[in-house]
């Protein structure tokens, strides 16, 4: 029957009427949904109210045995829908926070399947198996990250339980995303309630029409949310309007007439937070973070009357009205715990609750879902930095104690800090009893190394970089430069099996490097800052920096060291080996999926010519993931400089010259090129690379760093209007540069990319490195040509002046090369 359902029964304020009254807000559905569901108003730029649910044990307090009840109906229900065979294929996967004892709960009543729920904290050690957007949250990012990377990849029926299923978004996001890297053929989606509109209850099915696979829906109770216009607008200026007043100060909103109930008589003892330990089963999870199988759920059952027992026996002896209190994603646990000690404290009625990352206006009244808030900082080191976290209706409940459950990653000193979640609670009840759960961690212990750091391998402080490579540094890897370039061309070896001879710079030479860093250093320092704010604003607020060495190595220091200078960041850093036609290092890649969450990830380089690393890259991690590698790098590499347009993130796309592309290990750590071969890099390896100590006299690494970071100061505001100007314009790659090296190579008939190398950097590498074959400079071109112009002059290469080209300059390789091509004094030769 479906029916209004804002009127509530008589005798009864039905907790959505403040907001009903005030926004024109209307449920219309089923008869429990005022049972099921109240309304607030939620501080969120996306949607201004929530529904509030009543046996959800999130923001309402409320018997454990009623939240545990509804998710295990709807469990059951499931298990009939699917019948036992297909219920013991299944996976259920809840959502984080909110459903993620639901979640737990329908497992329950399905009985036969294992539980995952989605989370928002990364996990050192453990390798994402996918994730997702939950467009209107205040925070949008789930991992799923299994213990076991085959959970997902059956092709059983996967059961996605949420709180509430409003407009299908989150949970077809889900689909989608998990249908492409672990198709199946059936799908379930339940919730306590169906609050779709009919226009988006229509797109259910004709997404599972577009993915091939059946979708069914479970849900407690249905209905709709009527939203007249401008409710966003009104629910907005209500929030404002509340929030500005004295009782909305951080630490606890509260009318005068709970804060009186809540304040204890002058005779009320106030003990410390007293601690239980539980004796929590040894490996046992937690919850389902990293997956809950069937077998885990028997051990739990039978450990848990021995373990509610010891926490009954914490409590006071006069005890009637005991609260347990949850935390964030951790609501299992604590739910069970609770229905546990319902059962066998005698005479004391128990309620469950969790705290939350939502911010929801308190208004103290009945016809209003949440009554008051307790506000604290975080107490686990979250991700995404620190912030504030609630506990809703707990201030002026009456609680004779308040049970607090959290997992030992949470066990911090702001828990216990003046502010902290523990000092808030002592304002309200006469004891507050702690229970640490042990976070469970899985044990996958890396056979990989750990990075090598400066001085022992490079010269840049510890601090400044990890290698992920094996030090070569012993190992005789050079080869003369023509011999090299006779082996590459006929494919005889590939360019990264052996090293080039170090260039060792003329003292002229010397000089030029110092007159350009000392030209370009704020140029510099502008393009460092520029592609630094755009990483923090649209890649990650904390990212990982990972350079490509080893081009990107100084500017990912520099990167690095901007953040710290601008924002107090302490980024971490690191350096990995690509290598043309091999790809990216994997075992690089493995290591820091078990070590930071790939989706803060950023690559770095120098600079793009052609763009011919940027799509190995893409191709290399499109490779990574197919073989059953970790999922949520992103391929998109940051540099300084982008004259080739083959990025979005960039500092500028001007071609000038960096100085770090003047000289090769001297400004870049002392470190060699890196090295990739089969006699030296085994599958379980990171690729290699050498550790140049002999040129400690000529190494000028942390010179260019102090150089450029000086320059920080003097370009703030320039940095600010760069980056105004850069996103607010269009960046979407041309790759005009690739297309300009297909006609210079056709044009001059060598027709091979490979050996066309555009761009300062580029050419000054083929010079130092290569046979060159000839240089094309734009005509015009001045200071930032000094160098080349020496180099070429040193090695007999000439010089042409090209009035039409894109970049300042083209270095060509000499084509089809043979020791033959060269003269008598091993320049090369002209043709």
């Amino acid at each position: 029957m479906n029916k209004a359902v804002n009127d509530p029964a008589p005798g009864e304020v039905w907790s959505g009427t403040w907001v009903a009254d005030r926004l024109g807000v209307e449920l219309v559905g089923d008869d429990r949904l005022t049972d099921l569901l109240g309304l607030a108003l939620r501080r969120n730029p996306k949607r201004a109210h929530l529904l509030v649910s009543n046996v959800l044990g999130k923001h309402v307090p409320q018997s454990p045995s009623v939240v545990h009840g509804h998710g295990l109906a709807l469990g059951r229900r499931v298990r009939e829908l699917l019948g036992d065979e297909e219920a013991a294929r299944a996976v259920v996967l809840g959502y984080a926070e909110t459903a993620t004892g639901l979640g737990h709960s329908v497992a329950d009543g399905v009985a036969l399947a294992p539980y995952l729920h989605s989370t928002r904290r990364p996990v050192p050690g453990v390798a994402r198996a996918g994730g997702f957007e939950e467009s209107h949250s205040h925070a949008t990012s789930h991992l799923l990250l299994p213990e076991d990377p085959a959970l997902l990849a059956g092709d059983g029926p996967l059961v996605l339980v949420d709180d509430e299923f409003s407009t299908g978004n989150t949970v077809l996001n889900t689909i989608r995303d998990l249908h492409e890297r672990y198709p199946r053929n059936r799908y379930v989606v339940v919730a306590l309630v169906d609050m779709r509109s009919p226009e988006d209850a229509g797109r259910l099915s004709g997404f599972a029409a577009e993915i091939g696979a059946r979708v069914d829906l479970v849900a407690a109770a249905s209905g709709t949310v009527k939203l007249p216009e401008g409710v966003l607008e009104k629910g907005q200026d209500l929030v404002a309007r509340f929030e500005e007043t004295p009782s909305g100060a951080r630490g606890c909103v509260e009318s005068a007439a709970t804060a009186a109930r809540a304040r204890p008589a002058p005779t009320d003892p106030r003990p410390a937070t007293s601690r239980v330990d539980l004796s929590w089963p040894r490996d046992l999870p937690d919850g389902g973070r990293h997956g809950f199988t069937p077998q885990h759920r028997i051990r739990l059952e039978s450990a848990l009357p021995a373990m509610a027992a010891r926490l009954a026996e914490a409590l006071p002896t006069d005890a009637h009205r005991v609260h347990v209190l949850g935390f964030e994603e951790l609501m299992y646990a604590p739910l069970r715990l609770a229905r546990e000690l319902e059962q066998v404290a005698e005479g004391v009625e128990v309620t469950f609750s969790t705290t939350t990352r939502s911010p929801v206006l308190a208004v103290d009244d009945p016809g209003y879902a949440i009554r008051t808030r307790l506000s604290f900082p975080a107490h686990d080191n979250p991700a995404d930095g620190p912030g504030d976290r609630y506990a809703y209706n707990v201030a002026g409940a009456g609680f004779d104690a308040v049970v607090a459950v959290i997992d030992s990653a949470a066990d911090t000193p702001e828990l216990n800090a003046p502010d902290g979640l523990l000092a808030r609670l002592a304002a309200h009840t006469r004891q507050v009893v702690l229970v640490v759960v042990p976070s469970y961690t899985p044990e996958r212990p890396s056979m990989l190394p750990e990075p090598l750091r400066g001085p022992a391998f490079s010269s840049y402080a510890p601090e400044d970089v990890g290698w992920l490579l094996q030090d070569l540094s012993d190992v005789t890897l050079e080869a003369p430069t023509e011999e090299r370039e006779e082996a590459i061309q006929s494919g005889g070896a590939h360019y990264a099996e052996s090293l080039p001879m170090e260039y060792q710079p003329s003292d002229q030479y010397q000089e030029l490097f110092r007159t350009a860093l000392e030209e370009s250093s704020a140029r510099l320092a502008q393009a460092v800052g520029a592609v630094t704010e755009i990483v923090l604003q649209e890649r990650s607020p904390r990212p990982v920096l990972v350079s490509l060495a080893r081009a990107g190595t100084p500017v990912g220091v520099l990167m690095r060291r901007w953040a710290g200078f601008r924002h107090g960041l302490d980024l971490p850093h690191y350096a990995v080996s690509i290598v043309r036609g091999r790809g990216i290092d994997a075992n690089a890649l493995r290591w820091l999926a078990d070590h930071h969450d790939p989706a803060d990830v950023v690559f770095v380089d120098g600079w793009t010519g052609k763009g011919a690393i940027t799509r190995e890259l893409t191709e290399a991690v499109r490779t990574f993931e197919a073989e059953g590698g970790a999922a949520g790098f992103d391929p998109e590499i940051a540099v300084l400089a982008d004259p080739g347009s083959c990025v979005r993130t960039y500092g500028t796309r001007e071609d000038f010259l960096i100085p770090s592309a003047c000289l090769n290990s001297t400004v870049s750590g002392l470190i060699s090129r890196t090295v990739l071969r089969a006699d030296l890099v085994g599958p379980d390896d990171f690729h290699g690379a050498k550790f140049y100590r002999e040129l400690a006299g000529a190494d000028v690494s942390v010179d260019f760093l102090d150089a450029v970071a000086a320059r920080f100061p003097e370009v703030v505001d320039a940095v600010d209007a760069t980056v105004k100007e850069l996103l607010a314009g269009d960046r979407e790659p041309t790759w005009e540069g690739w297309a300009a090296v297909e006609r210079i190579s056709e044009e001059y008939g060598i027709h091979d990319v490979n050996l066309v190398k555009p761009g300062v950097g580029e050419t000054t590498r083929v010079l130092l490195r290569r046979v060159p074959w000839k240089i094309l400079a734009r005509a015009g071109a001045g200071a930032d040509l000094d160098h080349v112009r020496l180099l070429a002059g040193q090695r007999g290469v000439p010089v042409e002046e090209v009035a039409e080209l894109p970049y300042t300059c083209v270095g060509l390789i000499h084509p089809k090369y043979t020791r033959g091509a060269t003269g008598a004094d091993g320049r090369a030769v002209s043709v």
